[in-house]
């Protein structure tokens, strides 16, 4: 599990254990275009924390495959004062059906401490296939990639949803189908860098790998409001642990409500 890679996969949160009709049919109520999201990474030592890294999501509208497209780029790097430590220089970009938010192109292309990945990846969602850089693999319906999860969570509606209930969701990453879940753990104020807000805490299944160690050992949480936006995470590594704080936005769809005091 490399650096961006964390902050992506922790936000692939959330599909609903429903029915197959239920599963697909979820329509985008809490984006649009133009949003802007901006995530700090610290480094946390005892009560310190050390600022290291920066990812911002950006929400664009274009066409792909005769289709309206919502483009998603998510950039990701470190510092200048710590590329000498770990140098990161991600993009990972999805291009979403603005009627299904279900993928039709994924692009991964990252640079972190000088290991360098690129893949293409075209989804045939109809014939269930995935058709990546380096072959053609089967896919579960409705399947999401790490950025296109992140958008289709956010449009769930927890209110079905009680304390401690599993919510499973797949994803292709790798040209790997994962099958992972998140465990609902209600509501509560959450207090970071940005303010605090009204928040919906959940904690991911994670699989592990060289920085996470595997379990529910992280914790997400997002606004409790029409947008859910990402506001907190936080997770031990195998060295130390990390906080990840919303640190800036723009042009989001609804009124940010859940925000009860900005510091």
């Amino acid at each position: 599990m490399r650096y961006f890679l964390l902050i992506i996969l922790f936000l692939t949160c959330i599909r609903p254990a429903k029915a197959q009709n239920d599963f697909c049919s979820i329509r985008n109520t809490s984006f649009k275009t133009g949003e802007s999201v901006t995530l700090k990474v610290f480094y946390a030592l005892g009560k310190m924390f050390i600022g290291a890294g920066e990812a911002t999501f950006n929400v664009g509208l274009e066409r792909f495959a005769n289709r309206d497209v919502y483009h998603i780029v998510a950039d990701g790097k470190t510092y200048r004062a710590y590329d000498w430590v770990f140098k990161v220089r991600d993009r990972y970009e999805t291009y979403l059906d603005t009627a299904t938010l279900q993928p039709l192109k994924f692009i991964r292309n990252v640079n972190e401490g000088g290991y360098k990945i690129y893949n293409n990846v075209v989804f045939n969602q109809a014939g269930h296939q995935a058709i990546s850089t380096t072959g053609t693999f089967t896919v579960p319906p409705c399947v999401q990639d790490v950025i296109s999860s992140i958008y289709y969570a956010r449009n769930i509606d927890f209110s079905k949803y009680k304390p401690e209930d599993k919510i499973p969701f797949a994803m292709f990453l790798d040209d790997q189908v994962y099958n992972i879940y998140v465990r609902y753990m209600g509501k509560e104020e959450i207090k970071t860098k940005f303010g605090t807000f009204r928040a919906i805490k959940f904690r991911p299944l994670l699989i592990k790998g060289t920085m996470f160690e595997g379990g529910e050992k992280m914790t997400v949480w997002v606004s409790d409001d029409a947008n859910k936006v990402p506001l907190r995470i936080e997770s031990p590594i195998s060295v130390g642990s990390v906080v990840v704080d919303m640190i800036n936005y723009s042009n989001l769809r609804y009124p940010f409500t859940s925000l009860i005091k900005q510091r």
